[in-house]
């Protein structure tokens, strides 16, 4: 099966490309053989989860594992079922606990030879839970949405006709609109300052938001309409790299902004359960040098409110000319990808994910919260999820930066929730 155009990027991207999602549940564990059953039950017959990559052949002999993380390959790869559905092989118990296992899994691409995802059985979740389901897949096999579809289908009574999708506005897009895209996609930025100078290196820290401060949060701005959780996702991000490095013209007394890359999702009601990489990501500038938590939040509004428009322009536009010029060779993916190997495309990802249809339950036992790993990116890079499952809100936040910069960044960002709740309109009983 040939690989798609978003595939190729996330495999060539240099980067190590895992990313994972856990369902924190209470209750009693259950039997790992338990859930092989059910995993062999439900995610046998999907073709995406029995893939693996198969790379160019070369004097008979075909090269199978290790193509993850690794820049610069020659030559086509492409996906092949190569035997039986294991479970034994892809689910397991974890030896530790829930942050533990995301800090060792962000910076350790998944060995070759059998399909790039495992699920483990966490015996002990925390964050208010009593053990957890986390499912962790390399980024070019999977991206957030099907890991969210994977793990909904586990759940009791799985109910895919309640998951919610935006699909992509459908308004004629032209070659204009593509020129403003390209040239947004290309403008220079900056990443993150790296103080002292040194080799980066990755830290995970997991955070609890209370459901109270981020329902105070989303009355913000009192005079608006109110905020999505993307957009104070965002507007927190630009607080909080605001009061770790201050404003971005003084970073390197340079003009360029700082971007942060959003994630869209590209499904229509039609596909919603499609599993791969079904989207694109929009390059977005953070207000970092706006003064003022409410302002800032006003200016991430207003350019988040262009990303639809801008995401069609992705998926009307550009990825069939990308998909077009790409027969000619898996050079064109390459020559992308290495455009954007860089920190200074998008010094953050910010994503926010929600729960697809409700509150849930696995064999009877309730689900507590969801908690997200987004990608380690390159260095000067941080990545952001806030997931969110009915009232519990969980922000995970991955750095190549200095050590425990991602704590200290998980407590900036929380500060500027908080600084959003305080100031809100009390709501009206």
């Amino acid at each position: 099966m040939r690989l798609s155009y978003a595939d190729e990027m996330l495999l060539f991207n240099g980067c190590p490309g895992v990313i994972g999602l856990a369902a924190v549940l209470s209750g009693e564990q259950p039997d790992v053989d338990q859930v092989r059953a059910l995993v062999a039950e439900r995610w046998a017959g999907m073709e995406r989860m029995n893939c693996v990559l198969e790379g160019p052949k070369s004097g008979g002999a075909t090269a199978q594992p290790g193509l993850f993380g690794r820049p610069g390959r020659s030559g086509r790869v492409r996906w092949v079922v190569p035997g039986p559905f294991d479970p034994v092989v892809q689910v397991a118990v974890a030896r530790h606990k829930l942050d533990d296992l995301w800090a060792e899994s962000v910076n350790r691409p998944l060995a070759g030879g059998v399909p790039p995802w495992r699920l483990f059985v966490v015996p002990d979740a925390t964050h208010g839970g009593d053990f957890a389901l986390a499912l962790v897949a390399q980024h070019a096999l999977l991206d957030g949405r099907s890991l969210a579809t994977l793990m909904r289908s586990l759940m009791d009574g799985p109910v895919t006709a309640r998951e919610s999708a935006r699909p992509v506005p459908l308004a004629r897009t032209g070659l204009r609109a593509a020129g403003r895209e390209l040239r947004t996609m290309a403008a220079a930025g900056q990443s993150l300052p790296m103080r002292p100078p040194g080799q980066a290196c990755s830290s995970v820290a997991v955070t609890e938001l209370p459901a109270h401060t981020v329902r105070s949060a989303r009355r913000q701005p009192a005079d608006g309409r109110g905020a999505t959780l993307n957009e104070l996702l965002v507007g927190a991000v630009a607080g909080a790299l605001r009061a770790q490095y201050g404003p971005v013209r003084r970073w390197r007394q340079r003009d360029e902004p700082v971007y942060t890359a959003v994630p869209c999702d590209l499904r229509s009601r039609a596909n919603t359960g499609e599993l791969g990489n079904t989207l694109t990501v929009i390059r977005v500038p953070l207000p970092v040098d706006v003064e003022g938590p409410v302002a800032r939040l006003r200016a991430c509004q207003a350019a988040m409110a262009t990303v639809p428009d801008r995401a069609a322009v992705h998926a009307n536009v550009l990825f069939p000319a990308a998909e077009a010029v790409r027969r000619t060779g898996s050079w064109v993916t390459r020559f992308l990808a290495g455009r954007s190997r860089h920190s200074c495309f998008a010094a953050t990802a910010t994503t926010a994910m929600k729960w697809p249809g409700g509150s849930s339950t696995f064999q009877g036992r309730r689900l507590v919260r969801t908690v997200g790993l987004p990608p380690l990116q390159y260095p000067g890079t941080v990545s952001l999820t806030l997931a969110q499952a009915g009232d519990a809100f969980t922000l995970t936040v991955v750095c190549n930066l200095r050590p425990n910069d991602a704590g200290r960044l998980a407590e900036a960002v929380v500060t500027e929730f908080e600084a959003w709740a305080r100031m809100a309109t009390p709501s009206v009983p």
